[in-house]
């Protein structure tokens, strides 16, 4: 169907057939941002609600594995090597910038591979690598153990908060069943496959339809959805054929399969989730940190993840709690759900 024509009906939608808005979680961070960038909600019908899910893995990060990443990085002959975005992540004691302001030995990373030219260039300095996120960046870390093997490489590690979508996705079915269907992430989807999601369908009778990042991607996807929920359906579709396979990538689940193990994770703000953590097969540190304060007194980080509120209806949003100041973990990264509402409400 040509775009103009689809932009026309979800602009024409009203609603569900007992006239209530249809509530659509888009599951990841990414395309939380192309919905705002792209002006998405203003090209649909207001009986469409688009809310947030928990697709940020810094967000979702607990207190304790922020500590053990301080506690590396103030180790003597340590250095902790982290991606930015985990640096304002608040432990319980201060966050990595707090922590490298006070002599932590911390250093950004683009690619977890710059640890093994830093390891082989500097034999008597551990590298720890802050291995943080979900089934898109999993791989890379299994590549880099790979290659370490490979080289006999002896001072890099990792310590891990490696998630899993799927099982979050099952915590959001059971817990908030007013969400009518989900935007699945285009990213996740190439490594784990559509096929991933027919469980959840099937069980939830909800549309789990996977989407690309452009606005045609986007709209496509909304406009599946709100065809399957016209016609009583709940089904996995692929809008985003020419980047996801039904299978997925078999080599990157074979690498992943090779070297992690699944096992219960603490999510910030939702608690532990069974089986929704991917550990080393052959010891990990990251295991067993799931120990985590409550989330600051005032912030509803936990209701956004699962869609009960949007981040501007938080009463910390835009008050004391902004990127530059993070109040909670929503407000900490530029996929965390907060700031990007932040970023695109203030022109």
């Amino acid at each position: 169907m040509d775009i103009q024509q689809i932009i026309s009906e979800l602009r024409e939608y009203k609603g569900k057939a007992d006239g209530t808005d249809l509530k659509i979680m888009e599951v990841c961070g990414t395309h939380t941002a192309a919905i705002f960038r792209k002006g998405i909600r203003q090209l649909i019908s207001p009986k469409i609600r688009l809310i947030s899910g928990p697709g940020c893995p810094v967000c979702v990060t607990p207190t304790a594995y922020i500590d053990k990443c301080i506690e590396y990085a103030m180790k003597d002959n340590h250095v902790l090597l982290t991606f930015g975005d985990m640096m304002k992540v608040p432990g319980s004691k201060g966050s990595l910038s707090d922590m490298a302001g006070q002599g932590a030995h911390v250093k950004l990373m683009y690619s977890p591979f710059e640890a093994i030219e830093l390891a082989s260039a500097h034999p008597d300095t551990t590298y720890v690598i802050a291995a943080v996120g979900f089934e898109t960046t999993v791989p890379s870390y299994g590549l880099v153990l790979e290659e370490i093997r490979r080289r006999e490489i002896q001072n890099v590690r990792l310590v891990t908060a490696l998630k899993t979508v799927l099982p979050a996705l099952e915590y959001i079915c059971s817990n908030q069943p007013d969400i009518d269907g989900f935007l699945m992430p285009g990213h996740v989807s190439v490594i784990t496959g559509s096929n991933a999601f027919h469980g959840l369908a099937e069980k939830y009778h909800k549309p789990f339809v996977v989407a690309g990042f452009e606005a045609e991607h986007i709209l496509t996807a909304i406009y599946m959805i709100v065809k399957q929920i016209q016609h009583g359906q709940g089904m996995v579709e692929n809008a985003y054929p020419g980047a996801v396979r039904p299978e997925g990538n078999p080599k990157a689940l074979a690498v992943i399969d090779e070297f992690f193990e699944p096992g219960p994770a603490m999510w910030r703000g939702l608690g532990i989730i069974p089986d929704s953590g991917l550990y080393l097969k052959e010891g990990d540190v990251g295991r067993g940190l799931d120990q985590d304060r409550e989330l600051p007194e005032a912030c509803r980080c936990g209701d956004v993840i699962v869609g009960k509120i949007n981040p501007n209806e938080c009463p910390m949003f835009g008050k004391g709690c902004d990127p530059g100041a993070p109040y909670g973990p929503c407000m900490v990264s530029a996929e965390g759900a907060c700031g990007i509402w932040y970023r695109n409400s203030r022109g």
